[in-house]
């Protein structure tokens, strides 16, 4: 009997779980093609042809593109029926491709003149489509297989001609159904109209498509009305303010906003704006309450911040303030108001607060997809924070927020949220105003005060930051507030001519420093706070970092460091005493970040790549360039005496920069970390190190095998130092990217927890400028005191796990070195992919 072509199809869905029509091939045949866009376990595009009475059909990473320079991988997936050819909505999550499906584009096409469709079966097609969004001549060519290859891996490219484009503006404009005209979340949200298809046939099985036509026509031409009601207000989560930005790549950093922090409570037409501690403002931002309203979103709450941008382009709180002040009408089209948001925290009666950050963030940007300003969500970066911090500071921005990717939300203030400011800005109480000599000038000064315990403590004058208009409104909103005696104890030589004001009103301050008797230096008035009580006023001081170990001689050998095994600090420095030999070609001459665990491993650990002396001179600085022009110095060693130091300070682990401190821009080394989700059997780790050593091979790159010294392996490529930090980032995001697009149900490039169960995730962001890799030899801050180390390709399949070394095992590994010489070194440049 002749199989099925559809066969395939039908294994992989349960009939009785998802809307999907049943697999059944068509009589007659045709030329239609469509895309339907698919936010399953990862987004991608699904390509399908007409072709023999099935859809043909291939999932694109990418989406298609319209820049003849851009070759977009396409995955070859399993035949699918004619019928799915209009299908939109929801496969239930569990079922193979569950996720949210939108039909992105529909059409016809032709095979070009002297071409067939059965030049697929020789690996290419060179045809022309007449769609609502892709037109023109296309190309699909098959790239060369692997032995024991499961998936066949194309190359969709669009031709030069009249209707080819620059960059990727089709798939980041046209985010809308052409069958409903609904952005991905409005179709997420959208549970009515879900039939069981199961078994059904013929003219039962024409009756369900039609009820679901029927359904996604009434969605076309009646906007979605919603009774529900906004979800109610939540505590935010606060930041904790610190000097330094953290290091990692568990961190994802975003701008720190100049505005007044907001949360959007939406439902449809239903839209409540309120401040951090629960007011409701939705009157004072009515332009942008029409905005968001207008996205016709589905019950939530949404976290973010309302801005007004000043002269230079920034936001500006004073620029915020004066359109305040002007007042605006509901009548207004426009608004000078522009709302980034940056965490969701409920969706359609779901607490999102327990999700980690990075899967909230996801979800956010899923949410508000067909957003345009002024509602936009807030960009972020991971890793890279420091890079971004001093860009942010030249531009003359605040500061920025870094958030720790793997953490829940808390209505608190918390080390998982971090800030770091560009310049000191702290609110204060204005307790009174001293007297001008000036002609017209209400007030020379403000005095300042700030809640410390229960008592109010003057803290300086502000008398900068003032023109004509301002001084007349806080001279409007000072006069009421005046009364006879100071709320606060200040010193007689600052009390002259001073007016006292009950501590009422709200002000935030720029200024330099706090002086040694506690007064601002330098300071520069922002603006007043409505949004925030006097009595919540307090000093802001950045968290204390934790203290470190002496630097000095190795102190307290007898320390215990791994609690499990009772190692200690003496065995940790006599580990690297005798491995220094075999780390130093790969941990020298190379900015390094520590692992510093002062107190043991099972306490408080924490990374630190800058050092002001405090380690010593074994321990040596480098400065290097930020992009923005300023320098920071970096830790690097040279030798065991450096390690040692190291070791002095509380240090476990050293990590390393993928360059060396003689050319910090020309990256040496490429790593690709195999982090699998918790409890996979290592085989399955082993297996895939081996296939990616094979698909580097397949492009001329030599690799090497390290076990990481915790669950997962490093490939490690050397290369010849030419090209730039760019290069390296997008050579190993873009070959991640089509491991995990030609094997989805085994890899993942993303770092969503959510998306990596029974997965392994390619961590490729290892290869961005200042993200480091732990170095070979280098212990680990894990419990049995495990090491990293390097391994010949041909040991690694009788390896049981990814730690089998320890600190104790130092002499074994220098003895098993010598059949390792050359590992790690390979002259040979980045080809091009």
């Amino acid at each position: 009997m002749a199989r099925n072509p559809l066969d395939a199809y039908n294994a992989k869905r349960d009939f009785a779980r998802t809307r999907e029509p049943k697999g059944e091939m068509a009589s007659t045949g045709g030329n239609s093609f469509v895309v339907q866009k698919h936010d399953a376990t990862r987004l991608h595009w699904d390509f399908r042809l007409e072709i023999d009475g099935v859809l043909k059909s291939w999932a694109v990473t990418k989406g298609p593109s319209i820049d003849p320079s851009d070759k977009r991988l396409a995955v070859r997936t399993e035949d699918h029926p004619l019928s799915y050819g209009d299908f939109e909505g929801l496969i239930p999550e569990g079922e193979y491709g569950g996720g949210t499906v939108m039909l992105w584009d529909r059409g016809t096409w032709q095979p070009m003149a002297g071409k067939s469709a059965k030049d697929l079966e020789k690996g290419h097609l060179h045809f022309t489509l007449d769609g609502e969004r892709m037109k023109g001549e296309w190309l699909l060519v098959r790239m060369k297989g692997r032995p024991k290859e499961k998936r066949e891996n194309w190359l969709l490219r669009k031709i030069d001609d009249a209707e080819a484009g620059e960059g990727d503006q089709l798939v980041e404009r046209a985010l809308t159904s052409v069958l409903t005209g609904r952005s991905m979340a409005e179709i997420a949200a959208d549970k009515a109209g879900a039939q069981s298809l199961a078994g059904v046939k013929g003219k039962v099985f024409a009756g369900k498509m039609q009820a679901a036509r029927d359904h996604n026509a009434k969605v076309v031409t009646k906007p979605r009305k919603t009774a529900a009601k906004p979800p109610a207000f939540a505590r935010p989560q606060l930041a904790t303010l610190v000097d330094d930005v953290p290091a990692g790549n568990n961190w994802l950093h975003e701008i720190k906003f100049d505005g007044y922090r907001a949360l959007a409570a939406v439902a449809g037409e239903q839209v409540r704006i309120f401040t951090r501690n629960g007011l409701d403002w939705t009157a004072k931002f009515q332009p942008l309450v029409k905005a968001i309203a207008a996205l016709d979103l589905p019950p939530a709450l949404i976290d973010g911040e309302i801005v007004a941008f000043g002269p230079d382009g920034n936001p500006s709180f004073s620029a915020l303030q004066s359109v305040l002040k002007r007042g605006h009408g509901a009548q207004r089209d426009d608004t000078p108001f522009h709302f980034f948001a940056f965490d969701l925290l409920a969706l359609e009666g779901q607490d999102m607060k327990a999700l980690p950050q990075i899967e909230r963030k996801e979800r956010l940007e899923a949410l508000l997809k067909a957003a345009k300003p002024p509602v936009q969500v807030a960009d972020h970066v991971i890793g890279a924070g420091e890079a971004l911090y001093r860009s942010l500071c030249e531009a003359g921005q605040e500061g920025i927020i870094s958030k720790r990717i793997d953490a829940p939300y808390r209505g608190d203030r918390t080390r998982n949220w971090v800030k770091v400011k560009c310049t000191r800005r702290q609110d204060f109480v204005i307790i009174g105003r001293s007297a001008s000599t000036a002609r017209g000038r209400p007030f020379a000064s403000l005095l300042l005060a700030q809640h410390e315990g229960k008592a109010l403590v003057y803290k300086g004058k502000v008398g900068t930051g003032f023109d004509a208009d301002l001084m007349a409104t806080l001279d409007k909103a000072m006069t009421p507030l005046e009364t006879d005696k100071a709320p606060v104890d200040v010193p007689r030589t600052e009390t002259r001519g001073a007016t006292w004001l009950k501590p009422r009103l709200v002000a935030e301050i720029a200024f330099a420093e706090f002086t040694a008797d506690g007064r601002v230096r330098h300071a520069s008035f922002l603006g007043l706070r409505s949004d925030k009580p006097a009595k919540a006023v307090t000093p802001e001081k950045p968290a204390a970092a934790p203290k470190a170990a002496p630097a000095v001689r190795i102190t307290n050998p007898d320390r215990v460091i791994f609690p499990e095994s009772d190692q200690t600090k003496g065995e940790l420095a006599d580990y690297y005493v005798t491995v220094a030999p075999l780390m130093l070609p790969f941990a020298a001459r190379r900015p390094i970040s520590l692992v510093r665990c002062p107190q043991g491993r099972a306490k408080k650990c924490f990374f630190q790549k800058h050092d002001s002396g405090a380690f010593g001179q074994a321990v040596r600085q480098v400065p290097i360039r930020e992009k923005d022009g300023g320098s920071e110095d970096y830790i690097y060693v040279e030798d065991a005496e450096g390690l040692l130091a190291c070791v002095q300070m509380g240090t476990i682990e050293f990590h390393g920069w993928a360059s060396r401190t003689d050319a910090v821009e020309r990256p040496d080394r490429m790593i690709f970390d195999l982090d699998p989700d918790e409890g996979m059997d290592f085989d399955r780790v082993k297996g895939a190190a081996q296939d990616i050593r094979a698909r580097l091979s397949d492009i001329g790159l030599v690799s090497f095998a390290m076990l990481s010294g915790g669950k997962g392996v490093h490939v490690v490529v050397p290369l010849t130092p030419g090209h730039d930090w760019e290069t390296h980032k997008d050579f190993a995001s873009r070959f991640a990217q089509a491991l995990s697009a030609a094997e989805p149900d085994r890899f993942v490039a993303t770092m969503s927890k959510a998306r990596r169960k029974d997965k392994i995730f390619i961590d490729w962001l290892r290869n961005q400028r200042g993200s480091t890799a732990v170095l070979p030899y280098s212990a680990r801050a894990r419990a049995g005191a495990p090491v990293a180390i390097p391994i010949d390709w041909d040991e690694l399949d009788g390896m049981k796990d990814a730690h089998p070394f320890s600190i104790g095992d130092a002499a074994r590994l220098v003895e098993r070195a010598a059949s390792l010489k050359g590992w790690g070194f390979a002259a040979q440049a980045l080809p091009d992919i």
